[in-house]
């Protein structure tokens, strides 16, 4: 009976060293795997933040002024532009033309 016991305990005990080892091998893995994640997120996090610093640089009035007058571009005089009321009643383009 007791060789029995011992063999079943070594049985069980080595069998239960195997999944411990392979629990831990699995733990290792998923680790490895949000550290990776982790690294990911902060990178992408960066991304945002520096695209984010450049469109607030390349949405500047003053940057966009001197690109726009090189374009021909100008501010509207008075009685240049169209009314939302105008534009939302849906007129045809003869009639917002003879207005102005």
């Amino acid at each position: 009976m007791r060789v029995a016991a011992t063999a079943f305990a070594s049985v069980l005990t080595l069998t239960s060293a195997y999944v411990l080892y392979s629990e831990g091998t699995a733990t290792r893995r998923l680790e490895a795997q949000v550290q990776a994640s982790e690294r990911e997120r902060e990178r992408l996090e960066t991304d945002i933040a520096v695209l984010r610093a450049e469109r607030a640089h390349l949405s500047r009035p003053a940057r966009i002024e001197p690109a726009a007058r090189a374009l021909g571009m100008r501010m509207p005089e008075p009685g240049e532009h169209i009314s939302l009321e105008l534009l939302l009643s849906g007129p045809d383009v003869d009639r917002v033309e003879r207005r102005r």
